[in-house]
């Protein structure tokens, strides 16, 4: 028996309930990329052509020989920020979801019992006072001072990296071109560009803050029963321009697939300059009205993110694309190799 996922064609009619199952695949955990390349462009590149079912290996140095005239490629400036936190009294750890003022947080937290209402913590000089518990466990929390975040703070790498951040993530987990605070989770397609490499590119910019729900597994049956997570974002005018005058536009990574089609749903086809907020959920039935290719990494099983691209690409031929790059020896998530779709 392979030890890859076969892909099982579901036979269904058009009204019929997709299942969260049917975007569910077996890596082996030593795929699991922990650690970046020494040099960012070095990652691999499996290009996905959707019309012939093609598949290519190739390197990420190759990507602008798939450029066409009159392409855009658009890239999300955000940039990660010191999102977790070792309360001093130890044993306790907190994650900002939302700086809603600088005294005022949003948070996950562990464990529960040591965040009731009235609880309070110390971060060095700054006390923080638990003032509210949400209906989905997250707390709210008061404090007395600014947190010194440079003393602090730890980037929240995603868990199945399997360590703590040292500090070469604080440049690792970061795309050359970030300008914009406001992830805890970084865009990672834009891990692999290099500012030679940007140069070299007709580009443009667009923000959205990545939240943990990005990496969060689906756990309804059903994906229309997912409740999807929201993120903030904005399109300047000068993107919405350059989009509007290309031909094709390359998005790099769900983020930027996300606000862009976002955008374009709520302004009949149409990307225009928008700030807000974001909870699109693209999924398989999905008409994409702006991206028309994608670079992406490797996403995890049960994923909105898996079913993003399938919704691009199909299913199908996402999970038969998956089960090359595992038998390939790819290495996957976060810090690993990337896929074009095209």
């Amino acid at each position: 028996m392979k030890w890859w996922s076969t892909v099982v064609t579901r036979p269904c009619p058009s009204n019929c309930a997709v299942l969260t199952a049917d975007f569910d695949y077996y890596l082996p955990p030593e795929l699991i990329a922990s650690e970046p390349l020494p040099e960012r462009s070095a990652s691999r590149m499996l290009v996905l052509h959707r019309d012939s079912g093609e598949i290519e290996h190739r390197n990420f140095n190759d990507f602008t020989s798939y450029l066409r005239p009159q392409d855009l490629v658009v890239l999300n400036d955000t940039r990660v920020v010191p999102a977790r936190f070792f309360p001093d009294e130890g044993g306790r750890e907190v994650l900002r979801l939302e700086a809603i003022t600088p005294l005022r947080w949003r948070c996950m937290i562990k464990p529960g019992k040591k965040f009731r209402v009235q609880q309070q913590f110390h971060l060095g000089a700054a006390t923080g006072t638990v003032i509210e518990i949400l209906e989905n466990g997250e707390r709210i929390i008061d404090f007395d001072q600014p947190v010194d975040e440079a003393a602090h703070g730890h980037l929240a790498l995603p868990h199945y990296m399997g360590r703590d951040d040292q500090p070469s993530d604080s440049e690792r987990y970061q795309t050359v071109f970030a300008r914009e605070e406001g992830s805890i989770a970084a865009p990672t397609a834009g891990l692999h560009f290099t500012p030679e490499l940007i140069q070299q590119l007709p580009h443009a910019f667009v923000t959205l803050h990545v939240g943990v729900g990005t990496f969060q597994p689906v756990k309804a049956e059903t994906i229309t029963d997912h409740v999807m997570h929201s993120e903030r974002y904005e399109i300047p005018q000068i993107t919405a321009d350059a989009i509007r005058d290309a031909k094709r536009v390359i998005a790099v990574g769900t983020t930027a697939t996300r606000t862009l089609e976002s955008v374009a749903q709520a302004n009949e086809g149409r990307v225009i300059a928008a700030s807000g907020s974001t909870d699109i959920f693209i999924y398989p039935g999905y008409q994409f009205q702006v991206v028309g290719a994608l670079l992406t990494n490797f996403h995890l099983p049960k994923s909105t993110l898996m079913m993003l691209v399938s919704a691009l690409a199909g299913r199908d031929l996402i999970l038969k694309a998956y089960a090359e790059a595992i038998a390939e020896r790819y290495r996957f998530y976060s810090y690993g190799d990337c896929m074009l779709i095209l």
